[in-house]
């Protein structure tokens, strides 16, 4: 989906979204969450067990935690309660928590500011005076004072409610923006006069995985699923719907323009109009890869929507528009990306005309001042190209070193538009660049107080299982010795097309401060060589991504950079998946693993919110049998053996979460707490008022952070700092 370039520092992680019939229950050990058994120091509370069994293709499986799925149940609170006393009882207890806590507060305090962006006769960007749960929107007008234009700070007095989107119409009088409680996925929309800055309207609800898309001044379309019977934070949503919402009509009277049929079922449905209002595009899609593509003339009352692509092998979005001509991006015939000129009133793909050919560099695009940016991946570092619209090469634009550039965004009017650069140690630098030029000019630099100059960053290449070329970026401080003694993380994600380039983090700069290692792996699974990298670490090619991962920690070794008494390995969402596949395929290799919200029950992530949409990468377990023992064969939760040693484990989640729902986590947690044997402790830090990580506040950030990096370097022997 595609994430609003006006989203300055409302990042998430990565967009994910998640059947079994009948199962038989029996009752094999009951015991409260109160009773308690003892291991390393930590008292756990004992999970009880009730298996219920489900049977695939004669096999059967039995899932002794499926209780711990009720998020609504009083006694998965308790559970949640128990664990989280347990986990911070141990936490309580590392001598330099305090300090890293302290550490992070200082990095974290300072003013930071997102890329300015053009709307009607102001110029707008977000801030965060230093410890400000979330930025804040201001805007400016001739070079007067900036004003607060709205403060996502007010809306809970802790910082949990958050702007999770904001769009402007095309003169900039009006904007609808998107909030977002908890941390949940689930969205409601409030529409501003942005001259008085008042809530005109009565607030949208139940909006979910939604863009939004202006018509003039008279009405803006989003998306939505029918909120589910039960939980709205794991019942299973399937069927996406595109209204919409025309200004001064009540929400319940917001048509479905798709998504309402049978025959329009799709799990994720978007629509966007062209900027002078003439078209609608919608895509619909059954995974998180690939979109059918449909286009109507707005400006003919009885136009129906005309189908341009009608299955789901390709990804299609709209770049610009001139009149009839549009411009979009695709991986149709063309892994790596190609930008096309499609006639509306001839819309086929046998009529598309190459602007922007595939080369062997992935691909994205954006358009400023009237010209196209092309921005490629080449080994996941940035290089950028200025087109015309026609696609004649203008330049090059010269960036200051190896790393990752944003932005490139902005009106066709504007002379001078903004992008920002950064690396794994380099903070961010906001740049102007003019278009008629090619001329960078520095905007603003970042205001850290973190010293670039003494750490280095630098990037390696290592050979898989298969002999397969992967490429890793490893930062560390200046001149410490490479004697196999240095606390390392080693991150990866490795899915759903996702690339890992290099970006500064005040967070990960307080690992490196402390002297740790932060090496990156750019693992098959994602984006990073376009199509095929995504497609080779997919469904039965998954063990790929397992397989570079435990070879980036063989190659980190064999380098004499760390030790498997000093290694821990860290990922979120599908990298949560990863930490769990490669700690039960090969425990003996790291000293901590770090599962944050992760996809461990692969059984059943299809069964939870949207989650079946993950299948295009995963596959089901009721697919076939083959794809059934493939799932069973790595799944976290079904792979934890009794009698084995675990490295020391604290599981991370939201109680918010909606997205991965946080049973993934309850259950791989219980299993391990059950089954761990040794000394090293198993633990599960459970946020509250919490979701997948988007919007979550400041403060939060730094508690978890603190947690994380006490806990690692506790584990791995570590006294003092």
């Amino acid at each position: 989906m595609k994430i609003n370039s006006k989203n300055i520092a409302l990042s998430t992680a990565v967009l994910l979204a998640l059947s079994l019939g009948a199962c038989s229950q029996s009752t094999s050990e009951s015991a409260s969450p109160a009773v308690v058994a003892q291991a390393n120091q930590v008292t756990y509370p004992v999970t009880k067990k009730i298996d219920v069994v489900d049977e695939y293709f004669g096999t059967k499986v039995v899932d002794s935690y499926r209780w711990l799925e009720d998020d609504m149940s009083a006694e998965t609170a308790e559970w949640v309660k128990a664990q989280n006393k347990a986990t911070y009882s141990y936490l309580d207890n590392i001598p330099y928590r305090d300090k890293i806590k302290e550490r992070l507060s200082a990095l974290l305090d300072y003013e930071k500011v997102g890329m300015p962006f053009i709307e009607g006769d102001y110029t707008y960007f977000f801030k965060n005076d230093g410890l400000q749960n979330q930025y804040v929107l201001y805007r400016q007008k001739d070079g007067a004072e900036p004003e607060v234009f709205l403060d996502p700070n007010t809306f809970s007095e802790d910082g949990t409610v958050s702007l999770a989107n904001i769009e402007f119409s095309e003169d900039g009088s009006l904007a609808v923006y998107l909030i977002s409680e908890g941390g949940s996925d689930w969205r409601k929309a409030r529409v501003m006069n942005t001259e008085t800055k008042e809530v005109i309207e009565t607030e949208l609800v139940d909006i979910k995985f939604s863009g939004l898309s202006w018509v003039g001044n008279q009405g803006f379309y989003y998306s939505s699923y029918d909120k589910p019977k039960g939980s709205e934070l794991s019942a299973k949503t399937d069927q996406h719907k595109l209204y919409y919402h025309k200004l001064g009509t009540p929400q319940s009277q917001d048509p479905v323009v798709f998504g309402g049929t049978p025959a329009e079922k799709h799990r994720y449905v978007g629509g966007e109009v062209t900027k002078d209002g003439k078209y609608l595009l919608v895509s619909a899609a059954v995974s998180t890869s690939g979109n059918k593509l449909f286009i109507k003339d707005l400006t003919k009352p009885d136009a129906k929507l005309v189908e341009v692509v009608g299955n789901t092998k390709a990804d299609i979005g709209l770049v610009t528009s001139k009149g009839d001509e549009l411009l979009l991006i695709t991986d149709m015939d063309a892994p790596n990306k190609r930008v096309v000129k499609m006639d509306a009133r001839n819309p086929a793909p046998a009529n598309w005309v190459d602007v922007i050919p595939e080369t062997e560099n992935v691909l994205s695009v954006s358009t400023g001042g009237g010209y196209l940016f092309a921005k490629y991946m080449k080994d996941a570092t940035s290089f950028i190209q200025q087109y015309d619209l026609k696609g004649k090469r203008i330049r090059d634009i010269a960036l200051p070193e190896v790393g990752s550039a944003r932005g490139f965004d902005g009106n066709k009017d504007q002379e001078n538009i903004y992008y920002s650069f950064s690396n794994q140690k380099t903070p961010d630098t906001i740049f102007s660049l003019n278009v008629n030029s090619g001329e960078s000019a520095v905007h603003l630099k970042s205001k850290v107080n973190f010293d670039s100059d003494n750490y280095v960053s630098k990037q390696v290449f290592y050979t898989s299982k298969d002999g397969t070329r992967v490429p890793m970026i490893i930062t560390h401080k200046k001149g410490i010795e490479l004697d196999g003694s240095n606390p390392t993380i080693l991150y990866g994600y490795g899915g759903f097309n996702v690339s890992l380039q290099p970006r500064f983090s005040s967070t990960r700069a307080a690992w490196l401060e402390l002297g740790g290692v932060y090496a990156v792996a750019n693992l098959r699974g994602g984006g990073e060589y376009g199509k095929k990298w995504h497609n080779a670490g997919t469904k039965m090619q998954k063990q790929n991504v397992f397989d570079d991962f435990i070879a980036a920690a063989d190659y980190l070794i064999e380098k004499n950079i760390t030790s498997s008494d000093k290694l821990a390995v860290m990922g979120g969402s599908n990298g949560g998946l990863l930490v769990g596949a490669v700690m039960t395929q090969r425990p003996e290799l790291f000293k901590v693993a770090l599962p944050a919200v992760g996809v461990l029950d692969m059984l059943r992530y299809h069964t939870f919110t949207s989650g079946a949409g993950w299948a295009y990468d995963y596959g089901k377990s009721d697919d076939s049998k083959e794809m059934f023992e493939y799932l069973l064969g790595y799944s976290p939760v079904h792979n934890v053996k009794a009698g084995t040693h675990y490295p020391a484990t604290l599981v991370t989640t939201g109680d918010h979460d909606d997205r991965v729902v946080p049973a993934h986590s309850f259950k791989f947690a219980a299993e391990l707490q059950a089954k761990q044997t040794g000394s090293n402790p198993t633990l599960i830090r459970i946020e509250t008022d919490a979701g997948h990580g988007a919007g979550t506040p400041i403060s939060k950030t730094i508690d978890q952070y603190a947690d994380i990096f006490g806990f690692t370097l506790y584990n791995m022997g570590v006294k003092d700092i």
